[in-house]
């Protein structure tokens, strides 16, 4: 088996897929091998079928995508079959949630150390993806400009991302310490996101926020803040790297200061004169 994704594992990295991406898909590969415990030249339609009707018991339609999409690649492009006729169900079509400018300000007050309080900052401050942000390098921000670059983010496209002048400072003070690291927040092989995610789940504890609370979250509420400070959509595309406009307009029906800001058309009945 250890051949087999092996096989399947260079040929992700060899198309340029992302560490997460390749690390899913050996995931879901590796379990459904060891459930259908045959010869991967003997597996069929059937074996799949069975593996995903396990997955509907217990996991999100959003999981399953993720699982089909990994046994497609892996019967096309390592065994050679022919791909299986299976319709992927609809995704799941959940509002992420969000924290306020008032929690967002209590986490990171609550960070008990400065690299945690950085990291916490820089995510929300900038849009991130736990995933760009373990692999920044030292050279990919331009403090002076308030900048930074995300090199080979999801889809490997490059982007420019902004930071708070506040936190610039706070980030070149940091640099200076750190002159020798490579990474920004570790010193020769990126952080692994996991840790990002204890980082932050440990944070969240101190804070008493009984929201859930990811490193997306902290995206998440980027996003919905700069479009109630009145950000253009598109330009929040951009930092946050979306190749679809859609994609970046879920944050429209989350903004919860916007919906506050609507008049009720129930308030304006009393402006209303009847016929006497």
């Amino acid at each position: 088996m250890e051949d087999i994704l092996n096989k399947l594992r260079n040929e992700l990295k060899i198309r340029g897929f992302s560490q997460l991406t390749v690390r899913n898909y050996c995931f879901f590969v590796e379990k459904f091998l060891k459930r259908a415990n045959k010869n991967p030249s003997d597996l069929n339609e059937e074996d799949v079928k069975s593996y995903l009707g396990d997955l509907f018991d217990t996991k999100s339609k959003n999981t399953i995508m993720l699982a089909i999409a990994s046994l497609k690649f892996f019967y096309t492009q390592i065994l050679g079959k022919e791909s299986f006729n299976i319709k992927t169900p609809k995704k799941d079509k959940k509002l992420p949630e969000v924290l306020t400018k008032e929690e967002v300000r209590h986490l990171i007050d609550s960070a008990d150390n400065i690299k945690s309080r950085l990291i916490i900052s820089l995510l929300y401050s900038s849009g991130l993806r736990v995933s760009e942000l373990v692999n920044l390098r030292l050279e990919d921000l331009n403090l002076n400009e308030k900048t930074g670059w995300v090199r080979k983010g999801k889809g490997s496209k490059d982007r420019l991302f902004t930071i708070s002048g506040n936190l610039s400072e706070e980030l070149a003070e940091y640099r200076a310490r750190k002159a020798e690291d490579r990474y920004v927040f570790s010193k020769e092989k990126p952080l692994t996101t996991r840790n990002i995610q204890k980082i932050i789940k440990g944070v969240k504890s101190r804070a008493g926020i009984n929201k859930k609370v990811t490193p997306h979250t902290l995206r998440h509420s980027f996003a919905t803040h700069l479009l109630e400070n009145g950000t253009d959509i598109r330009m929040i595309q951009a930092l946050l790297g979306h190749s679809s406009l859609n994609t970046t307009q879920v944050y429209t029906h989350i903004s919860s200061e916007q919906i506050k800001k609507v008049k009720n058309p129930f308030d304006m009945l009393d402006n209303i004169k009847l016929p006497e």
